[in-house]
Formats: structure tokens, sequence, C-alpha cells
């Protein structure tokens, strides 16, 4: 990949990365390039041609009044020859620069997408997701669109050197129109681009907000729809595309202004050869063929100068998008995996935490020298008051965050030592929020990797509780779940992700409140399965519920980021007052209600899937 490129004019820096665009595909940038020249190199073969076979076959014709059959079978056949080598490096140059650029496009999208994947979750977390996504799809493709015509632009470079050389050589007062020309058109592009920069930079921008804000509406659909706010996001939406159409308006309005100044010039410059060669042939300083070899040469310029011109006139919009790339390509806070891998024997993990420190932000401290350890084969639950750095905790022993300071091993090792494969195969996360693909509850949990059959499915669906569901869709696994899992409920989503977490057979799963809208019966029998599956595993889990806390072997109390107290829920429930009004706030509240006569017992569960039956 190329340095950055400088903050230089328009052109400089559209160039840079045309020359950068060349040397990433140099064979097809060669094959292109050489169509065309071998194209602009006999399109000016044919000037010289065409103005002989006037001035030898058909003004003499004319002339005598008969046609020398053989002079004219000749001319049609170098005509036909010339066509159809024209043809060949047209057809070269257009299906070179076609394949350059999409291959480009291609391989920058991926490469956005592996950086994506690349950086930490802290990076994602400051970058809109609409943003991201016209990072890796409009501002790539608004990168490489000079591409396409850019081969073409150095064919007709070296047709307008060589026409250059030829209209100096046949008449020096005819080339200097020409001259006067060329240098005209380069200024009017300078001036084009340095205008049309700013028109493209904001409407590369709105085209990002545009996405922003139509990914957010979506994503909230739910939200937008319960809470009556069509109206408001509708209005929101409008004005951001209002702004967008707007800003390209701008841009076409001086492009409207811009091309036919362009397209113009040159048939100006052929009006003025034609005006000063009927002078010149007047006064006998040139003859006949020279006039019309100097009228063709300016007439087959013409588009080449368009071509230039497409090229030139595409540059602001290329840097802009080429910028907004780079700067993903470019960001910094990789994260690092070492050479270590553990050991897959089928046995739980244990993690420990030492003098662990985090902060969001310099003024945003999360965790406080934390130290606490899970023991192997054990259930640990994270209990304390919402913004006590439980989630966290989860992040850093998953490895999605790093620590300021301190040390988080699984089994003895330091997790930065770990390969990347080692964690993912050690550790399964359960988010708070369960995700589902847009695809078959198989697809879901097996995740296409080696040796997830259908077996391992079932028996990571029968320890989430989720077989019972599941066998009675009239698709079973191969039922399709809707985008984001729409079709199933709350409690069903989130057994499916803790399913697809169990079909990796974990050393260590972490649940972030991750069973929060499944009924207590069926929470109970999620743990008591974990306990007992083939493949134990250690758990962390964020737990909120008291039953949920009071099957956990140990439980670690957190308060405002450092680890108040660390025991089991017994021990922790009678001596420390804390974490005794923490878990018993919900009793509290029910007998609240219950003393008011407000507390309607079928009220408790009615967003759960308390109808289903607990799997054996």
């Amino acid at each position: 990949m190329d340095g950055e490129i400088p903050s230089k004019g328009v052109i400089q820096r559209g160039f840079r990365v045309l020359i950068m665009a060349a040397r990433t595909e140099p064979r097809v940038f060669l094959l292109a390039a050489g169509g065309a020249i071998l194209h602009s190199v006999l399109t000016l073969a044919g000037a010289f041609v065409l103005a002989r076979i006037i001035d030898q076959v058909v003004v003499p014709s004319f002339a005598s009044g008969e046609v020398e059959t053989g002079a004219l079978v000749l001319a049609v056949v170098v005509l036909l020859l010339l066509s159809l080598l024209k043809i060949t490096g047209m057809v070269t140059r257009r299906l070179g620069a076609g394949s350059m650029q999409f291959r480009l496009q291609a391989r920058y999208r991926r490469e956005v997408t592996r950086r994506y994947l690349r950086l930490p979750v802290s990076w994602h977390h400051r970058h809109q997701t609409g943003t991201l996504l016209s990072n890796a799809n409009a501002d790539v493709e608004a990168s490489f669109v000079p591409v396409a015509p850019f081969p073409f632009a150095v064919g007709t470079l070296v047709m307008l050197v060589v026409a250059m050389v030829s209209l100096l050589w046949t008449d020096w007062v005819l080339g200097m129109v020409g001259i006067g020309i060329f240098p005209l058109l380069f200024g009017f592009n300078v001036f084009y681009a340095r205008r049309m920069s700013p028109r493209m930079t904001r409407a590369q921008q709105l085209r990002a907000d545009v996405s922003a804000v139509g990914h957010e509406s979506f994503d909230g659909a739910l939200v937008v729809k319960t809470m009556g706010r069509e109206a408001e996001e509708t209005a929101r939406f409008n004005k951001t595309a209002d702004q967008l159409r707007d800003s390209l308006i701008s841009v076409g309005r001086l492009r409207g202004l811009f091309d036919p100044i362009m397209s113009s010039l040159p048939e100006l410059g052929t009006l003025a050869v034609l005006v000063l060669g009927a002078w010149r042939l007047s006064t006998g300083a040139v003859g006949l063929e020279e006039i019309v070899r100097v009228t063709m040469l300016f007439s087959v310029m013409a588009f080449p100068i368009r071509a230039i011109t497409w090229v030139l006139g595409d540059l602001p919009r290329s840097v802009v998008g080429w910028e907004r790339v780079y700067k993903v390509l470019s960001a910094t806070g990789d994260m690092t995996y070492g050479e270590q891998r553990l050991p897959r024997d089928g046995k739980p993990a244990a993690v420990s935490f030492e003098n662990v420190n985090f902060a969001y932000a310099a003024d945003m401290p999360v965790l406080d020298s934390v130290s606490f350890t899970v023991p192997e084969g054990k259930t640990v639950a994270l209990v304390g008051a919402t913004g006590s750095g439980k989630s966290t905790i989860t992040s850093l022993v998953s490895r999605l965050i790093d620590p300021d300071s301190g040390t988080v091993k699984v089994d003895g090792v330091d997790v930065k030592d770990l390969t990347h494969a080692s964690l993912a195969e050690t550790i399964a996360l359960v988010p708070q929020l369960a995700f589902v693909f847009d695809d078959t509850i198989r697809g879901n949990i097996a995740l296409e990797r080696p040796g997830t059959d259908d077996e391992v499915v079932w028996s990571a669906l029968r320890t989430a509780q989720a077989d019972g569901f599941v066998a009675r869709l009239e698709s079973g696994l191969d039922t399709e779940v809707g985008e984001r899992g729409t079709s199933l409920s709350g409690g069903q989503r989130q057994r499916i992700t803790l399913a697809r977490a169990l079909a990796g057979k974990p050393s260590l799963l972490i649940m972030d409140d991750a069973t929060s809208a499944v009924d207590p019966k069926v929470e109970s029998a999620i743990l008591d399965g974990l306990k007992s599956s083939e493949h134990p595993a250690s758990v962390l889990v964020v737990a909120y519920r008291r039953a949920t806390i009071a099957l956990a072997d140990e439980v670690v109390y957190l308060e405002n980021g450092r680890v108040a107290a660390h025991g089991t829920h017994t021990q922790l429930l009678a001596t420390v007052p804390g974490y005794a009004n923490l878990v018993t706030a919900y009793e509290r509240a029910e007998a609240e209600r219950a003393a008011e006569g407000e507390f309607d017992e079928a009220d408790e569960w009615k967003a759960a899937d308390s109808d289903e039956e607990v799997s054996a």
C-alpha cells in the first residue's frame, strides 16, 4: 500500500492516486495503456493516410473525371486494416481499463474490511456504522472512478505529443494554434479541480451521513414504531438527503458549465485552423494535403482532449474518496497477538485478574486495581450496580480490549501472549444483546466451523434449553430466522446465541447478562446443564437476578470499578450490606407493590418464555 498522500493541490494528489493504482495492478494497466497507445497511434496514422488519399486519389479523380480502380482498392484496403487494428486497440484498452478499475475496487473493499476486523472494538465505537459502510463502498468506488479513462488518457497523451510535433512539422503557423489551445485547456482543468474539490468533499461526507441516518433508523425500527417517531425520522432522513441532493446539484452545475467549455475549445481550434489554412493555401505557403492533414489532426485530437478532461474532472472525487479510505487503512490501535496456544484437552480453563486498571478515557476510569480468579470448572457471578465495570471485565477476558495496566491470565498465560485462534477456541462470549444472523438456525449455530455437524448443533441446543422449540419448528434446523432473528422471541434469540457459543466447545464461557429474557426455571436448567455437559467449561456470568446469582459457586461484588467483596452468595448476603441491598432490591420492590395491592403474579414473566418446557 502506498504512503499517505500529502496535502498538495487536487491535481497532484489525484495523480498520486492514479500512480498508486497503476503500481497496484501493473500488468493490467500496461495491457490497457498498450491498447490505448495502439489506438491513438493508428488514429493519427489515419489522419495522414486520409490526407494522402484525398490528395492523391480523390482530387485527381474529380479533376480527370475518371477513377483509378487500383488506387481506390488500395485505399479501401488500407483504411479497413487501420480500422481493424484500431478496434483491436480499443477493445484491449476498454477490457483492461474496466478490469483494472473493478479489481482495484474489489481489492480495497477487502483491504478496508480486513482493517475493520483488525481494529479494536473501541475504535469502532468512535465511528458511525453508516460512515464505515460508506468507506467500504461509496468511498472505495469513488477512489478509482478515474482509473477507467486513465489508460485512454495515457494513450491520448502520446497522441497529443505526436500530433503537436506533426502540426509544427506540417506548418508552424497552424501548429501555433494548437500550442495556444492546450495550455488554455490545462488551465481550465486546474481551475475546475480547485473549485470542484470542496464540493466533492461535502458530497462524499453527506453520502456517509445519509447512510448513517438510514442505518440508524432501520436498526432502531422497533423504537421508531413503538414511540410513534415515523414522521420525525422521515424528516431527519429527508433533511440529510436534501443536503446531499443540493450538494450533488452544485457539483452538476459546475460540471455542466465546465464540460461545454472544454468540448468547444478544440472545435474552435479546428475552425481557426480552417480559416488560417485557407489564407495560407491562397498564398501558396501550404498545399491541400497539408490543410486536410492539419484539419484531421485537430478533429481527432478533440476526443482525446475530452478523455484527459474526464480524468481531470474525476480527480477531485477520487482524492476525496481515497483520503477517506486511507483514514481507515492507516488507523492505529491494532491488537497484536502472541505465539502461545492453550491445549485443547477438554478441561475447563481458569481465569485470573491481577491489579487490572482500565479507562475508556483519561477522565473516565472504569476499573481500579481489580483482582479475582475464576477457578477451573467453577461458575463465578459478577454482581454490581450499573456502571460498576462488569461488561468491561467480560471484554477484557475475551480480549476485545486490553487493560491499561495489570494482567488478565487464562490458565496462567497472559491473554496478550495467546494466538488469536487459541483465544477464539478457548473463550466464548455470549453478549448482553443477542445477535442472530439472517440465516438458518443451523447456520447461526455452526457458523461453518469445521467439525460442527448436526449432532454437535443439537447437543449445544439441548444445553442451551433450545432443542424443544427448535424441534417443534416445521423446518427444524433449516428454519430461516430472518434479519436479526425477527421471527424469534427475545428468549429464543438468547438461547440460540448461547448454543452458538457452546457449539465451539469452549473451556471458558462468559455470559454478559445473556439470559435476561429467559424464564428463571429455564435459566436454572441452562446453568445446571453447563455443569453436567460433555464438555464442561468454567463460567463467568454477569448476573442481576437473585435466582441466577444463587446458582453460582462464587460471587465477585463490584462497587465503582473495584472488587468490594468476594465469596459465596450466602456469605456476601450476610456480611456485605451493599450487596444485600442490591440483590434484594427486586424482591423488596415486589413486596412494596404487593402491599399496595398492585402486584399481579401473572405480570412477572409476561415477556419471557415461561410457556415453554424446560428440556430434560
